[in-house]
């Protein structure tokens, strides 16, 4: 700036100090503008990002935790940048960026996840009691009769099942060719704490002739009592079920988990798992082809007890054996 003002033309100036005379115009205007205090250095790179006090961040970080956008009448069903950006202005005033308020989500440890579905029907209340009294009730019988535990569900399967997601060229999406006719199967399973895994690959419509058909079978290969534990689908209460049920107290017994709670219910992670590694990803020819893949899969699962457990661990509710 001194040579500048002593009356040195920009182009000399810019030529003894190895810069553009591009960048000495923005300095000089700078000066102008602001004195010397506007040619101070600025910290480069990203900014860190926005003026909220501590506080405030705490505020936000707790509301976003305790509550969904639609308890706090905001227009969005999952907590994004820009949902949080607006419960920052509605609570705070303050309009921030959705970059500036991607930050603030990183620096509070909250991370993009895939979310669970839970139903709106499901009572917490329920759930914590059978958890805390129910289950171990359950746990303390079978101990007394020797019985093992069991845990059953059953599921669908269709041929059109989403795939997950294949490498490829960067802006190329690939393509993958599948057949247009579709056709599905069902698969009913039951496993227990300690890692066995049971199972039945069936074609027509779970009814309980089928449900029947299964648990008779569970009985002849388990040497000691069944206590199965099983959701509240129609088919388990049925009065045809019932009245086996009691013919066969001594083998079996039929245990509920509590309405719309399938998170308590290990055996729906084997579901997960066979929908994503056995059906998703192998391209069936037919149905009896999809049901040999599917019956090769649990086989498999059956031969590592270690992996079925995983399916406890992921559940992350402790059920001890």
């Amino acid at each position: 700036m001194a040579a500048v003002l002593g009356g040195r033309t920009h182009v000399e100036v810019a030529k003894v100090f190895g810069v553009t005379r591009q960048a000495l115009g923005r300095w000089i205007k700078r000066y102008r503008e602001g004195g010397r205090q506007a040619l101070k250095a600025k910290r480069r790179g990203r900014p860190q990002g926005g003026s909220l006090t501590l506080k405030q961040q705490r505020r936000i970080a707790k509301l976003v935790i305790d509550h969904v956008p639609d308890q706090l009448k905001l227009p969005f069903l999952l907590w994004t940048r820009a949902a949080a950006a607006q419960l920052i202005e509605n609570k705070l005033g303050r309009h921030l960026s959705i970059w500036t308020v991607g930050r603030y989500l990183k620096r509070w440890g909250f991370t993009p996840q895939r979310p669970m579905r839970r139903a709106f029907e499901q009572s917490p209340l329920e759930v914590q009691r059978w958890l805390e009294e129910e289950y171990p009730r359950i746990r303390e019988q079978a101990v007394s009769e020797k019985a093992e535990i069991f845990w059953g569900d059953e599921m669908g399967l269709r041929s059109d099942h989403p795939w997950g997601r294949t490498y490829g060229q960067r802006g190329i999406t690939p393509v993958v060719i599948a057949r247009g006719e579709r056709f599905r199967c069902n698969m009913i399973s039951a496993l227990t704490n300690r890692g066995s895994l049971f199972f039945m690959i069936f074609e027509k419509r779970f009814k309980a002739d089928i449900f029947l058909g299964f648990v008779c079978r569970l009985v002849r290969q388990v040497k000691s009592k069944v206590n199965l534990i099983v959701d509240h689908h129609p088919v388990h209460h049925s009065s045809k079920v019932e009245r086996w049920l009691q013919k066969h107290q001594a083998n079996l017994c039929l245990f509920f988990l509590p309405p719309y709670s399938p998170e308590l219910n290990p055996d729906e992670y084997l579901n997960q798992d066979v929908k994503s590694n056995a059906a998703g990803r192998c391209q069936a020819r037919d149905k009896q082809h999809m049901m040999s893949n599917l019956r090769q899969y649990l086989r498999g699962r059956q031969r590592q007890p270690q992996l079925v457990k995983k399916y406890f661990q992921a559940q992350k509710v402790k059920y001890a054996v």
